[in-house]
């Protein structure tokens, strides 16, 4: 008889939900086999059973969350069960499930299952919009909207006490003055997914333990935007024309690859210094900030960033994103410029040594010969963690930024 343990299925992962038993106690169960859906922090997953057998008994039921290494199931056979300590499960794991089961068990997040019965909702009314159909949490306030946000079905709100008195019996304005009870309005909560969770927890360890300074650079991507211009102008149908941030992207994996401290981390009282560098690219997604990576970016061309930049976004946007695609990063580029912001400071990706946050480039006047010009000006931020990336060095690592995009050539386009 082997134990079924809640499996590490990310390298940031410490604890599972069960979403929903895909085998049944009594079924047999092969190597390979779907056994059990799992949410974890970055995605859910159905998870492959590693043993065969029986599936005799289920220790863990669905919408139950334990932490890694618990047994969650019990086979009448032999093999290895899955490991807290194992490696993380690779991209062929992954399996975004459908709207309902082999067995038709509607599939809903947790959230959305119990939201649903606090307002009296029927699952197999809704129709889900998360990965593979699943009903999320915002199918079920859609549905509640829609149903008029009646008593069972409205956001659940903080009960106000009546006033303490009748209007009349306060005079003057103060009778339109609200209690301090009242002041904000109906007051509605909103459940963190398990990512938004994550990102909380890993952000204000971040801000906590990693001695943050912060550098700042202007760059002249003057020369840079007109190369980008030429390689535009010049792209047949259906080539990929690199973007800016693409450009960054390389120009820190290069720089990286020069400054090992930077391409590190400090755990555990020692220095991590890593042989790849693999560069996180930070991408908006609904109501979080995923962060997939270019891995090996300091050998890949600018056109083959360029090209998983783009799959890695989509993929984050359709929900589709895979926690092995969400891993190993060495060095974090977080980009605001698109939305207009001159300047930022970004926390750190944990237990990463430093984050770059970059600006908008915007055109403005400069100084050059004793005479006022205009350039393409971009300003970036670098934070670093004090513990091993130290002031002098880190200055060096932004400049060899700096000087990479400012010599459009350096950058192999």
């Amino acid at each position: 008889m082997a134990d079924v343990v809640m499996p590490r299925l990310s390298d940031s992962m410490e604890e599972g939900t069960i979403l929903q038993w895909l085998k049944q106690v009594g079924e047999d169960v092969a190597v390979g086999d779907e056994l059990v859906e799992i949410e974890t922090d970055k995605a859910n997953m159905a998870y492959e059973s590693d043993v065969a057998g029986k599936l005799i008994e289920i220790l863990v039921q669905e919408d139950e969350t334990v932490p890694i290494g618990t047994p969650i199931a019990r086979v009448d056979g032999e093999g290895p069960s899955g490991s807290a300590a194992g490696p993380v499960v690779g991209e062929a794991a992954i399996n975004a499930p459908q709207a309902s089961s082999r067995d038709g068990r509607i599939k809903a997040s947790p959230v959305a299952r119990r939201i649903a019965s606090e307002r009296g909702l029927d699952l197999g009314e809704l129709q889900g919009s998360g990965p593979g159909g699943r009903i999320v949490k915002a199918d079920v306030e859609r549905g509640a909207s829609s149903a008029g946000g009646t008593a069972s079905g409205g956001p659940r709100t903080e009960a106000q006490p009546p006033p303490a008195g009748p209007p009349e019996a306060v005079p003057g304005p103060a009778a339109d003055t609200p209690s301090p009870e009242t002041a904000k309005g109906e007051v509605t909560y909103e459940d963190l997914s398990k990512l938004q969770s994550t990102i909380s927890r890993r952000m204000a360890e971040s801000k906590a333990t990693a001695p943050h300074f912060y550098l700042e650079a202007e760059v002249d991507m003057s020369r840079l935007v007109a190369a980008r211009a030429q390689i535009k102008a010049e792209a047949k149908e259906g080539d990929v024309v690199p973007s800016f941030n693409d450009m960054v992207v390389k120009a820190c994996a290069l720089a990286l690859r020069e400054h090992p401290r930077a391409n590190g981390a400090y755990r555990d009282g020692r220095f991590e210094l890593y042989s790849r560098v693999n560069v996180g690219v930070a991408v908006s997604a609904k109501d979080a900030l995923v962060v997939p990576t270019v891995f090996d970016a300091d050998q890949k061309s600018l056109r083959q960033i360029a090209a998983d930049a783009r799959v890695l976004a989509q993929r984050v946007r359709d929900g589709q994103i895979t926690p092995p695609e969400l891993s190993g990063a060495t060095f974090t580029v977080s980009n605001l410029g698109m939305f207009g912001i001159d300047s930022f400071a970004a926390v750190i990706n944990p237990p990463q040594a430093a984050i770059l946050a970059v600006g908008a480039i915007a055109e403005r006047p400069v100084v050059r010969n004793g005479s006022i010009a205009t350039a393409h000006l971009m300003r970036v931020n670098l934070a670093c963690d004090h513990r091993i990336l130290y002031g002098a060095p880190a200055a060096e690592f932004l400049a060899r930024i700096r000087t990479l995009l400012e010599e459009p050539l350096s950058l192999a386009l």
